[in-house]
Order: C-alpha cells, then structure tokens, then sequence
C-alpha cells in the first residue's frame, strides 16, 4: 500500500467520523469508527506488533513450563518444545495463535464505546489487552500440559477445541463485563439510570 492510498483511507475514515458525529448518529459512529480502526490497525500496527506478541506469550506459557518441567519456550522464535512420553512437538506461536486479532478487536471497540468516558476507554482497553494476553498464554499451557500428558494424538482436541474453549470462554466473560454489564449499568431511559450518566 502506498503512503499517499494509506493517507487517503485515513483522511476518509477520519472525516465520516466527523460526519456521523455532527448528524448525531451514535451507532454509525461507533460501527464506523471501530471497523475503521479495525482495519487500521491490521495495516499500521499488526505487522509490528505480532511477533513481539507471540515472543511475550512464548515467555509467560514458558515460564509455567520450565517451573513444571512439562516444556520449554524458546521465546526468541515464539516456539514451544513439549516433550512427551508419546514423542516430542515443536508448536510455533503464529499470527493465529498470538492473539493479536483478539486485541485489536477489542480495543477498537472500546475505543468507540461511549458508555465509558476517554480515560476509562484507555485504561480499559489496557487492562483488556493484558487480560486478553493472559487468556492467550493460558490457553496455550492448556494445549501443552494435555499433549505432555496425553502425547502428540491429543493435539488436535487439544488444539482445536479444549484451547479454544478456555480462551473464548475467558473472552466472553471479559466482553460481559466490559460492555454488557457497563451498558446495563449506565444506560438511562428518560428519568430512570442505574448509574451515573457519563
């Protein structure tokens, strides 16, 4: 992508932005804003950002390792090296398995969620960030432990859908509470609010 056509889609989405909220349209606002940031951050920031990404949770995952002696991390590469009774599996954490299209869902989201005010967005969207890192990293021991345990033909249960039960099920919980229960919370309907109108 060049940086004129780059510069270009900014300027677009930047002024729709504007647009959506002159008219007063909240929700287009929020779907414009935060599938534009989406995108965005695809094309800025995720080729930067992934394998520092993938080294990170190559570091926590391998530190559970190393403790229990399960498996080890070369964080340096993003590879996990499990060596099980059954035989041993190198696992490199890749574009996929780094998260990092989780994160930049949810913090394009947040960035648009107007039910917090900018200090709350930034604060939870690093906070939801780590959280999202951690769920990651733990999905990933999962896999691990259950192919020590088990050996390399559990791999694709556990890979496929243990890891993927663990994760998704922590990241519900964290969409729960960062916008269903906060939009319950501090929504108002005429004179009636549950909380403090932000």
């Amino acid at each position: 992508m060049t940086p004129i056509f780059a510069l270009l889609i900014v300027v677009v989405w930047l002024y729709v932005l504007r647009v959506t909220r002159k008219s007063e349209l909240p929700a287009w606002r929020f779907i414009w804003g935060s599938c534009g940031l989406f995108v965005l951050m695809m094309v800025f920031v995720r080729p930067y950002c992934m394998q520092p990404l993938a080294q990170f949770v190559a570091v926590i995952a391998g530190g559970f390792g190393k403790l229990t002696g399960m498996f080890s991390a070369y964080f340096k590469y993003g590879v996990i090296f499990v060596d099980s009774k059954a035989g041993a599996i190198s696992l490199l954490i890749d574009f996929e398995c780094s998260g990092i299209l989780e994160i930049m869902a949810f913090v394009s989201l947040v960035a648009f969620f107007r039910a917090y005010t900018v200090y709350e967005r930034v604060v939870v969207g690093i906070l939801g960030t780590f959280y999202i890192i951690f769920a990651n990293a733990l999905r990933i021991i999962a896999i691990c432990v259950i192919i020590y345990i088990w050996g390399m033909p559990s791999y694709y249960v556990a890979h496929t859908f243990i890891g993927r039960l663990i994760f998704y099920g922590l990241s519900v919980l964290l969409y729960f509470f960062v916008f269903t229960k906060t939009q319950i919370v501090r929504q108002k309907v005429g004179g009636f609010t549950y909380g403090t109108d932000k």
